[in-house]
């Protein structure tokens, strides 16, 4: 995705989940991140773009920050806090030098994407928290599923996430479509690893549902049963067991 759509998105996403985590209560338990209450979500939204920020500016590993130890302050400054968060990383990512990642070094942009789909993912949690239905744009939510996929599948992923190790299969594959755009994915599952698989062969298992369904689905914000799974309902079950974020 180009770096100044990423960057528009990041802003206007983080500017409407501060306002909306404002209208709660801080020492509510998010039921999608049942460890966290509000307060711990808001924290980790505006610490997590400024330990980012650091990142894409030095271009060097920083210590990945606990969320309980972030100070967001009083509820009405929360939302100028989140949002001066977003703005030091936009201003951050000021060029494509490699930095840093937890995949070995990546383009600063890299950081830009990966904060905006971790915000986009947690103002759905801000949403459940409050009683708010959030809605996501079905192109943003379809990049969400690919950054996920890309991520889950890049050399290396296994030494970040154990639990891959779990998916190495005989060519076992799963489709996912979008209905409501043009995007789907297919993932085979190899003695090597997890990959993404462009051929038009036949899957043992298909995922459909909206953009947005599918992304809450495999960021582990919402049951199966919310998207339609035809085929190997257990392939699809044993992907998302290994794969929770």
């Amino acid at each position: 995705m180009d770096t100044t759509w990423l960057a528009q998105q990041l802003r206007g996403r983080t500017e409407n989940l501060a306002a909306l985590a404002v209208t709660g209560d801080p020492a509510a338990t998010v039921p999608t991140c049942p460890q966290w209450t509000l307060r711990v979500l808001v924290g980790h939204i505006g610490q997590a773009h400024r330990w980012a920020a650091e990142i894409a500016r030095t271009g060097e590993a920083a210590a990945v920050p606990d969320p309980h130890t972030a100070d967001p302050g009083e509820v009405d400054h929360w939302r100028d806090w989140l949002i001066e968060g977003a703005a030091e990383l936009v201003t951050a990512v000021r060029a494509e030098a490699p930095v840093w990642t937890f995949l070995g070094p990546r383009p600063a942009s890299f950081w830009l994407r990966r904060m905006l789909h971790d915000a986009v993912v947690h103002h759905l949690d801000i949403g459940r928290t409050v009683g708010t239905v959030v809605e996501v744009d079905p192109v943003l939510a379809a990049d969400g599923i690919s950054e996920v996929l890309e991520l889950l599948t890049a050399p290396g992923a296994e030494a970040v996430k154990p639990a891959l190790a779990e998916l190495r299969g005989s060519g076992q594959t799963i489709a996912v479509q979008a209905t409501d755009c043009a995007t789907g994915w297919r993932i085979s599952l190899t003695p090597k690893g997890i990959r993404l698989d462009d051929s038009g062969a036949p899957a043992d298992a298909t995922v459909t549902g909206s953009a947005q369904e599918l992304l809450t689905v495999f960021t582990g914000r919402s049951a199966v049963d919310s998207v339609v799974v035809r085929g190997d309902r257990a392939l699809v079950e044993h992907w998302l067991a290994h794969t929770a974020l």
